[in-house]
């Protein structure tokens, strides 16, 4: 069975706007088959939650998110007795309050549960919650199946979902959670990649721009001073405002302009315009090194 899933996916290769790397394909292959969450780690701005749209959109298969927040807990993803409507119903006689089920809701992990279909269920930012909310999820994800007590009733997978999570290493992981997931870790793209991927976006970028943009981009990521580096979607963002304003190709190395789409804190800005007025004024050139 395992073979042929396998080669059932085998020719993933990411989506019209998703470069993927041979790496990575085949850790989702390898998590499909396996029928075992596929945990993805990379710092922000890598792709990893694109990651999951890009399975969805090969694969044919609905995508469901569960997004993760500080205050998320696990019981959110499996379902929510709304308690409060019921005391509401029953002052004021608003229909049947003995019938419990109606006022359970599934969460995203029931409903990609109880579909119909296979479905691709995203829990993108695992590592926001608190440190108990991967081991709250063991048996879930495990088996496949978890019960409400209220209605008595066991919820069963009909088909196991393909299961993206991702993580921004705030937090380390529980090793028994590691240990039911594929894991991958995603490398900030290098120039020859990072081209590949911007022409995926912009086929027909300027090459003087895009060379341009790209050696001002690679080498404010590589300063010690900048806390924040710019990521991949920031630099979509800044070569889209390059472009729609027309300014001078020229201009890009010498002035940076629009630099607040690359850098998002103060103090990264002033960082690189101190190191470039160092070099500037030393090297007795316009261009910084």
């Amino acid at each position: 069975m395992a073979k042929n899933q396998l080669r059932q996916i085998s020719d993933f290769q990411g989506s019209s706007n998703y470069v993927v790397s041979r790496e990575l394909m085949n850790a989702v292959n390898v998590a499909v088959a396996l029928e075992k969450p596929l945990l993805i780690k990379g710092e922000p701005g890598t792709g990893k939650t694109m990651l999951a749209e890009a399975i969805s959109q090969s694969m044919e298969k609905e995508l469901i998110i569960w997004n993760i927040k500080s205050t998320t807990k696990a019981q959110e993803g499996l379902y929510v007795y709304d308690t409060v409507q019921r005391l509401y119903d029953s002052q004021f006689g608003e229909g049947d309050v003995s019938d419990i089920k109606k006022y359970i809701k599934l969460g995203k992990l029931g409903e990609a549960f109880t579909s119909e279909k296979q479905v691709v269920l995203l829990i993108d930012e695992i590592d926001k919650a608190d440190l108990e909310f991967p081991n709250d999820l063991l048996w879930e994800l495990d088996k496949m199946e978890y019960h409400i007590p209220e209605t008595k009733e066991t919820i069963r997978a009909i088909h196991r979902p393909i299961v993206i999570i991702t993580s921004n290493a705030e937090k380390e992981l529980p090793d028994a959670f590691l240990r039911r997931c594929i894991f991958h870790y995603i490398e900030f793209p290098d120039q020859e990649k990072m081209e590949e991927i911007v022409r995926v976006h912009y086929p027909d970028i300027e090459k003087k721009l895009l060379h341009n943009a790209m050696e001002t981009f690679y080498r404010i990521r590589n300063m010690k001073e900048i806390q924040k580096k710019p990521s991949t979607s920031e630099l979509l963002d800044w070569l889209q405002a390059l472009v729609l304003s027309g300014v001078s190709v020229e201009r890009i190395t010498t002035e940076m302009p629009f630099i607040g789409v690359l850098l998002k804190k103060n103090q990264d800005i002033e960082a690189l315009f101190n190191v470039k007025s160092r070099n500037t004024s030393s090297s007795g050139y316009g261009r910084w090194r």
